[in-house]
């Protein structure tokens, strides 16, 4: 009987051995990051977008679905020697692609700062190569040999996890999600969010349709290793991000075209980023926020409305996240004049809009009244 998985593994064991067209769209990539690699590798990987862009300086970097590795030794050339990449695979055709030519490119991209490991993207904390090590010693002949494997898998989930928690600060995936089966779709998605660390991101580009898949298609095994059947629904996509925790989710391409359509749903290629960091208490802090536009007013992940040109109050943390990407350039802060300490902060309602009086953050008691400028200066057309 043909699985999910059993068809994503002979259908990239394939893809390992003889390059296979229809498991990819095309991409572009920045060529300069592309000259270390062999034409092996480069004809033998597979995806539908470039996360790469994305990559920062010294990241560690998690590839899940990393395959033959092009994506990983381009991360790696971006995050630079002081970053580290894993690329995390579950097809032992592919690692073994990617492994022949580690050293080779390693010398080209003159540092060496990539691993790939053994893995099922939605089960990050089991190390596949430490569990064919537990088997070879102890194999399973029946039902309480089984018994035991599972509590084998469990003991080296705790004590030595393929991705520890807080781990990474940004994981890239290329067309690898949609091939999970259905039933572990939720778990990959916190398996994303546990392993980042608080301040880190994702991004990553899959294929997404616009209808719901019908059943008879994902039960068609070549459709599903395919990168077809399996696909999210674009605004289900988007949502799975949101259930895990994740914020700031932004889709940052969406093919105009479509790849393929089947029966009349229509299955593109998009890339989507999303955050961590919104944990932690909602301190009062006097803080307010004014949102620039365009529009009227916005409402963020947690609820909270901003209402163009309006202070609004925020807690202390949802005044820091409204600084950093992807808001950056969104918001005006409005700091108190008088700072509260935080082990002086009290507890912040967070629900709602509720606009922050000004004088609030200036202080009831503020009567300062400054110098009347004069008259405007010729030499600088300032008043």
């Amino acid at each position: 009987m043909t699985t999910y998985e059993s068809a994503v593994r002979e259908r990239y064991s394939a893809g390992a051995e003889a390059c296979q067209d229809s498991l990819c769209c095309a991409t572009s990539y920045d060529p300069k990051y592309l000259a270390v690699l062999p034409q092996e590798i480069l004809e033998k990987d597979y995806g539908c977008g470039d996360p790469t862009p994305f990559v920062e300086r010294g990241d560690v970097v998690l590839d899940l679905g990393s395959g033959a590795g092009k994506i990983c030794w381009i991360a790696a050339q971006i995050a630079g020697p002081e970053g580290r990449v894993i690329g995390v695979d579950m097809n032992h055709d592919m690692l073994a692609l990617a492994k022949k030519h580690h050293a080779e490119i390693a010398a080209r991209v003159g540092h060496d700062t990539v691993e790939f490991r053994r893995g099922m993207i939605q089960d990050l904390r089991l190390d596949l190569d430490l569990l064919e090590a537990e088997l070879a010693g102890h194999p399973v002949t029946g039902a309480d040999a089984w018994l035991r494997l599972r509590d084998a898998e469990q003991e080296l989930r705790m004590t030595r996890p393929l991705i520890a928690d807080s781990s990474v600060d940004v994981i890239l995936s290329n067309c690898v999600l949609n091939l999970v089966r259905p039933a572990d779709k939720r778990q990959l998605f916190q398996e994303m969010y546990r392993v980042t660390r608080t301040g880190g991101r994702v991004t990553i580009a899959d294929i997404v349709c616009d209808e719901d898949v019908p059943e008879e298609m994902q039960r068609d095994p070549e459709l599903w290793s395919g990168c077809i059947s399996g696909a999210f629904r674009e605004d289900l996509f988007l949502k799975a991000f949101e259930d895990a925790g994740f914020h700031g989710v932004e889709i940052l391409s969406r093919n105009d075209k479509p790849w393929r359509t089947v029966q009349g749903i229509e299955f593109r290629a998009m890339t989507v980023r999303a955050f961590k960091g919104k944990e932690g208490p909602c301190l009062e802090r006097h803080q307010a926020v004014v949102y620039r536009g365009p529009f009227r007013k916005v409402f963020d992940d947690d609820g909270h409305v901003y209402h163009r040109g309006e202070r609004m109050a925020v807690c202390d943390k949802t005044y820091r996240l409204l600084q950093q990407a992807p808001y950056r350039g969104l918001f005006e802060a409005v700091e108190p004049r008088v700072e509260i300490p935080l082990d002086a902060a009290g507890t912040f309602g967070c629900a709602g809009a509720e606009r922050r009086p000004p004088r609030v953050t200036k202080g009831v008691d503020y009567d300062a009244t400054t110098a009347d400028p004069g008259s405007c200066d010729p030499a600088t057309g300032c008043c």
